[in-house]
């Protein structure tokens, strides 16, 4: 038996809430990678990411992923009409970045910095598209 996505309610308020930090973290991610830090920059771009998701997701259908497993956040964008599908593809690009940046010892490369933000930067234009 598949198991159950937890999620929570949102306003419109908790929207624009993560909308807004969804687009700070965006700010520093760009700061960080133009500053050459490159695990700050994929980190950050991360956490814009997993804030413009539930930004988008609760636009779309109230609700927000509140399971530990951010994969989950993923199903729930996919299973949310055209935007959410789309914007489920950048989130699933970003999500296997986040250990690397913040728990392995190894450096983030530049090229994967720059790729975070842009995956950041997609989920965020796709946001703002949906909330007015």
């Amino acid at each position: 038996m598949p198991r159950r996505s937890k999620t929570v309610s949102l306003t419109t308020t908790d929207v624009r809430a993560y909308a807004a930090k969804a687009e700070e973290y965006l700010e520093a991610a760009e700061r960080d990678l133009e500053d050459r830090r490159h695990n700050a920059a994929t980190s950050a771009a991360v956490h814009a990411g997993i804030n413009a998701a539930d930004a988008i997701s609760g636009a779309l259908r109230g609700v927000r992923s509140a399971d530990a497993d951010h994969g989950r956040a993923v199903d729930l964008l996919e299973a949310t009409g055209k935007d959410g599908k789309e914007a489920s593809k950048h989130l699933a690009r970003l999500i296997p970045m986040k250990t690397k940046a913040e728990y392995d010892p190894g450096p983030v490369s530049r090229a994967k910095a720059e790729s975070a933000v842009k995956s950041a930067t997609r989920l965020i234009e796709i946001a703002r598209r949906i909330i007015i």
